[in-house]
Parts: C-alpha cells; structure tokens; sequence
C-alpha cells in the first residue's frame, strides 16, 4: 500500500501545474526592473531573426549542405513556408504571454498547463535553442571577424590580418580540415602542440569565446543597456540589407531564377530550405523571454511578436529574390553569400559594408541568445529545480548577475569541441518542438482558464494552432527522415534531461518544498 502510495504521490507531482496566478505573483517578486517598451521588444526579435537568417543560413538552405538538399531559387517558397509555420505559433506565444506575463518563455507556460515535468523537459530543450545555438552563431561571428580583418591587410600587420588557424577554430573543426585536405595532424601547421612535452594538437576559437565574455559582461551591467547597444546594432544591419536589396536590384538577371531549374531538388529542397531557414525564427521566442523586465507586457509583447514576423519575412524574401537574381545558384557562397554576390558585380568596396552589417547582426544574436539563455535558467532556479544560490539578482543592476555568468561559460566551454552543423541541426529540434507546444498550451488553457482575461487571442481557434501543430510536425518529420545523425543527438539531449531530472531535479524541488 505504501510502495501504490508513493508512485501515486510521484505522479502527482510530475503533472503538478502552476495557476496563472501564482506564475505572475512571482515574477511580479523577481526583483528584476522594468525597462523595456515596445521599440525595445521589436529591436530583440528583430536583431534575432534577420541576424542568423541573413548572414549566416540563406546560403545553406540555397545550396544545401550535408545530407541537405538545396532549395535553389525556391528559397523564396521555403522562407514564406517557414514564415507559415512560425505564423501559428507566434499568435499562440503572443495570447499566453499577454495572459502570463513571466520570464521563462514556453518553460514557464507548459508550467501553467502540462505540469512539472513537461515543463522542466521544454526548458531543457529551450537551453538546446539557445545555448546551443549560440555556439553556431559565435562560430559564424569569428568568420566574418576574420574576413573583416583581411580588408586592413594593406594596414595592419601580416599576424594580425591573417592570425594562425587553431586561434579562429574550434578543435573538432580542425580535425575535419586535417581530414578534408590531407593534413598529419601532429603537423604544427595546422595546430599547436601543447608544451612541456605533451605532444597533443589544441585549437580554440578565441575570437567566438571572447566576444561571447563581453556581452556577457554586458549583459551583467543591465538589460536596458543590452537592448540601447543592440539598437545601434540592428539599425547599422538593417541599412546594409535594405542598401543590398537596393544595390543588387540593377544587377538581377531573370534568368537566373529559372536556370538550370527553380528546383533543383523539388519538393524536397524547398522542405529542407524551409527547415533550415526555421532557426532564426527562435527570435520569436526570445521576446517573451524579456516579459518580467517589459513595462507593458500585455500589449507590447503580443505588438513586438507579430511585428517582428512581418517585417523579417518581407526582408528575407526580398534579399532571397536578390540574391538567387544576381548570380546562378550553384555560385552562391554559403559562408558570406551577400558579400560574396557583391564581389561578383564587382562591388569589391561593398563587400566591406557586408562584413560590417554581418558583424553588427551577429553581435545583437548573440547578445539575444545570451539573454533568453539567462532568463529561462533564471525561472527554473526561481522553481527549485536548480541551485536556489544562482538566482541571486544584482543590488545595483538588478540583473541575474550569476546565471548571467553561469549561461556565458557554458557557451564558452562548449565552443571548445560541439560540432557546429549538428548544433544547428538540434535548434532547430528545438525550436519546432517548441512551437509545437505553445499551440498545443492555447488549446489546453482555452479549456481549463475559458474566462481569463487574454489582453490578445488567437483568432479561429482551435483551427489555427492545429494548423501550426501540422505544418511544425510535418517540416521537423521531413528532417527526421533525410538527416542520420542530428534526430538521435537530439533524442540524446532529451535523455539527458530526463535523467538531470530524476537524479536531481525532482529530489531538490522536492526538498526545497519540505523546507
């Protein structure tokens, strides 16, 4: 009778939920200060989405890339496709989070629905987002740092213009180079070799690890600062992708659309180009991430949400409409594609400009990243199912100072050695199994809080956030069946929560209610 006992009260409190209520009276304690508008809001989905989806992955999902096939000129379908998809889902995110205004983001809105465990399971992969995805971004950062620096090479020295590889490179792609072009890998050209008679190659990607230090400082000292540099940011970015459509558009040969094919691997490719473009949408998220530190949270967030989608989508599609005009597909670069483009035209001096709008969207992702990293460790803490000491708020800045430090070296740490293409490949996991959520928690609370207040709703409900359920199941279903390796790291990922959760999640939560 006792043992019946036990796994009964173990399965109460694994669907244990949260009301609303209790949700929002403690974050309305959290501490943190309230700061944020509308503009702000907008800055932080914006810089997000045009960031990673511009400069670094509308080359990947053109051409293809590892067990991926390339869209082609369909692009264009494949963004509209991903916008679809992240349609649904943004309009579920914008009527919970006016609803639940609380840091935490789909973490603490499957609190509110799903119960402990499902909650504790969707922060673990919201981190598989964020943190992971910001060792992608990092990497990306460091190429175009190392690009940009190239430009000064009539300037500035020879090493410091061209600094050695195993300072721009993480360790496990230089086992890849030394794979791909025939290099020993005890050569010293490639590496070096640790001293004091240890012969063993090291490498570290000391630009990505240095920039991710500084805003994490950054991110210390206020989150109203954060969002005033990351402004200046996504205004520099914007003018360079608006000044690109506007440049690249007398250069567009239509041909180039048709030639040799609009899709060059069908049906396929455009669902594969759409899965790819999907990472940047996790921007989305990352606004309602900052909703405890909003002063209007209930209008602004579900205002900056849709903004955002509207404004990213129009970019997208017009920088792709560019770009697969300008030259033939098979000539894309998929590293700098838009510099790349302008080189070919001839606008050499361009190409500089390109690099320093890359730079300044890849430094306002990372900062965004960083921050709804912070935030959603933050309410997990304020849950007990971390160590309650991490979520210690700053006196003057009134920041989560040691989560902020926490989320920042873990990114550091893992850029040592993750595999940056199987990084990508598990946010984007992460940010459909997200999104697929958030609809389902519209339909489960429009049945167990119909007469709460929602500040915004959904329209044609349930019909649109089973519509989002469908195309976000279908797109990750698609990737599921063409990639070998990411499905079961992401599957390797969710076993490892689990397994945090029942050796010390469940037991600390537990012991933190006794006392």
């Amino acid at each position: 009778m006792s043992l019946r006992n036990s796994i009964s009260n173990i399965f109460k409190n694994l669907i244990r939920c949260k009301t609303p209520d209790e949700l929002i009276e403690t974050g309305e304690k959290s501490g943190l200060k309230k700061t944020l508008n509308v503009f702000d809001l907008i800055v932080i989905g914006i810089g997000a989405v045009v960031g990673t989806g511009i400069f670094t992955i509308i080359g990947i999902a053109i051409q293809g890339g590892k067990d991926i096939a390339g869209a082609g000129p369909a692009v264009i379908i494949s963004m509209l496709l991903a916008a679809l998809a992240s349609f649904f889902p943004a309009l579920s995110y914008a009527e919970i989070s006016a609803m639940i205004p609380v840091a935490g983001s789909a973490y603490t809105y499957t609190y509110a629905t799903m119960g402990e465990f499902m909650a504790w399971m969707v922060g673990w992969i919201l981190m598989l987002e964020y943190a992971i995805g910001n060792i992608t971004v990092a990497s990306a950062w460091s190429g175009y740092f190392t690009q940009f620096l190239k430009g000064f090479s009539h300037v500035l020295p020879a090493w410091v213009c061209n600094f050695p590889l195993w300072l721009r490179t993480d360790y496990r792609t230089m086992y890849t180079l030394c794979d791909r072009f025939g290099w020993n890998v005890y050569d010293k050209m490639p590496f070096i070799h640790l001293p004091f008679g240890i012969n063993i190659p090291f490498a570290v990607n000391l630009p990505a690890l240095l920039i991710v230090f500084l805003l994490t400082i950054l991110l210390v000292r206020g989150v109203k600062e954060s969002t005033r540099f990351a402004s200046v940011l996504v205004a520099i970015n914007l003018f360079i992708i608006v000044s690109f459509i506007a440049v690249g558009s007398f250069y567009v040969a239509p041909h180039n659309w048709w030639t040799p094919a609009f899709m060059p691997h069908g049906m396929k490719g455009v669902f594969m180009g759409a899965f790819t473009i999907f990472f940047a949408y996790i921007g989305l998220d990352a606004i309602t991430t900052a909703a405890e530190e909003t002063k209007k949270p209930q209008r602004d967030i579900p205002i900056a949400i849709l903004s955002t989608l509207a404004i990213c989508t129009i970019l997208y599609v017009l920088v792709a409409l560019v770009l697969t005009g300008i030259m033939p597909c098979s000539a894309i670069d998929t590293q700098a594609p838009l510099a790349h483009a302008m080189r070919c035209i001839g606008k050499d001096w361009y190409a500089g400009f390109i690099a320093v709008g890359a730079l300044c969207a890849l430094t306002t992702v990372l900062l965004i990243y960083q921050l709804g990293t912070t935030r959603i460790l933050f309410a997990m803490s304020r849950d007990n199912f971390l160590p309650k000491s991490l979520n210690a708020v700053h006196k003057k800045y009134k920041t989560p100072h040691l989560m902020t430090w926490m989320a920042g070296l873990t990114v550091i740490i893992c850029a040592l050695f993750m595999d940056l293409d199987v990084s990508a490949a598990l946010c984007n996991f992460g940010t459909f199994t997200s999104f697929i959520l958030i609809c389902v928690m519209v339909l489960i609370l429009r049945k167990t809080e119909p007469n709460r207040k929602r500040p915004f709703k959904v329209p044609c409900c349930p019909l649109f956030p089973i519509l989002g359920i469908l195309i976000c199941g279908f797109l990750m279903y698609c990737r599921f069946a063409n990639d070998k390796d990411s499905p079961l790291y992401f599957l390797l990922w969710l076993a490892l929560g689990l397994a945090i959760y029942v050796f010390y999640g469940y037991h600390n939560k537990r012991k933190n209610e006794g006392e």
